[in-house]
């Protein structure tokens, strides 16, 4: 990075040295342009100069992407990615400066775990997504279906029959495949065609959404991987606040790309952070350096000593703390 001009190149093979650097820079950054990250900062009593650490960073609760137009700068983007939700539901949305800097970071952490788009054909099982406008999760698939090139790629609503023959032709003819779904989406698909694939590889976002029982991730994976006759299921772990992803090649234990890293912070005290154990995952994504770097989650999780981590549900709404603080 030089001065505060801030792009997806330098971030793309940024060093775990640097990590540390380049994050307390964009920290400050944000907290002088930021007009939500500042007052939180301030409703904290935080002074920025005390900071040294990762763990120090002030985290900006994902709530407040539900109530305040969240970007650095002085104008507000007229782009924006929305959560999905039912209609009742207040929604995420997060405002996006530059569209390439999200195009360039999940092309860059897709080759970076998978290789080339254009090596698979890329299937989306996405209709709940699909049939909402600004879903992150959509435009994402939908570049990397375009960058596959594959004339059998493309995005499948409830139109199970045909998306069975596709899968079908496709493992005659050995293709390498990625059929990437949300959970729900899965599940009825492979209720109804199970199957046994060995050219495809099979990859959960996420997204149960009240359409079934909620299942832990390994009771999912078990119930998926049974249904399409595979060893192991694939996962993303993304969402509207961040423009970057982590994945998991099986077992629901996530990496995330060099210019992501994740912590946990104690339920009861959000301000405690540490960089490896069980508690409320803080995530650093570099990568939204237009809007808030610094994103404390509604979900639970472990992360281990390599970095990596796993999801094992969301946090109880009545324990979040703080969020109230905030009148900006």
């Amino acid at each position: 990075m030089k001065g505060e001009t801030w792009n997806m190149e330098d971030l793309k093979d940024l060093a775990p040295s640097n990590f540390l650097r380049t994050a307390l820079s964009l920290m400050a950054y944000q907290a002088r342009n930021n007009a939500v990250y500042s007052e939180w900062i301030r409703s904290m009593k935080l002074q920025l100069d005390t900071v040294k650490c990762l763990e120090q960073i002030p985290f900006l609760p994902i709530h407040f992407y539900k109530t305040h137009a969240i970007y650095s700068g002085t104008e507000c983007p007229s782009f924006y990615f929305e959560s999905s939700g039912t209609t009742q539901d207040i929604v995420s949305k997060h405002f996006v400066k530059e569209l390439s800097v999200y195009e360039q970071s999940f092309m860059q952490c897709f080759e970076q775990f998978y290789g080339a788009p254009k090596d698979y054909c890329i299937l989306g099982l996405l209709p709940n997504y699909l049939e909402r406008q600004h879903s992150s999760l959509v435009y994402m698939t939908q570049h990397l279906i375009q960058a596959s090139a594959n004339p059998k790629s493309g995005f499948y609503l409830y139109d199970f029959e045909n998306l069975n023959h596709t899968l079908s032709a496709l493992e005659k003819d050995q293709q390498k495949t990625l059929l990437i779904g949300v959970s729900y989406a899965l599940m009825d698909f492979v209720d109804a065609y199970p199957q046994v694939l060995n050219h495809t590889m099979v990859m959960e976002t996420g997204g149960m959404k009240g359409r079934k029982q909620e299942l832990t991730k390994p009771a999912l994976h078990a119930y998926l991987a049974d249904g399409f006759g595979v060893q192991t299921i694939h996962s993303e772990y993304g969402m509207t606040e961040l423009l970057s992803q982590a994945y998991s090649k099986g077992g629901g234990i996530y990496i995330c790309p060099p210019w992501m890293k994740v912590f946990v912070a104690d339920e009861s005290d959000p301000t405690a952070l540490n960089a490896t154990g069980r508690g409320v995952l803080h995530i650093i994504d570099l990568a939204n350096f237009n809007s808030c770097a610094f994103i404390a989650t509604e979900d639970v999780g472990v992360v281990h000593p390599d970095g990596s981590f796993e999801v094992l549900g969301r946090l109880d709404q009545s324990a979040r703390r703080g969020c109230s603080l905030l009148v900006v």
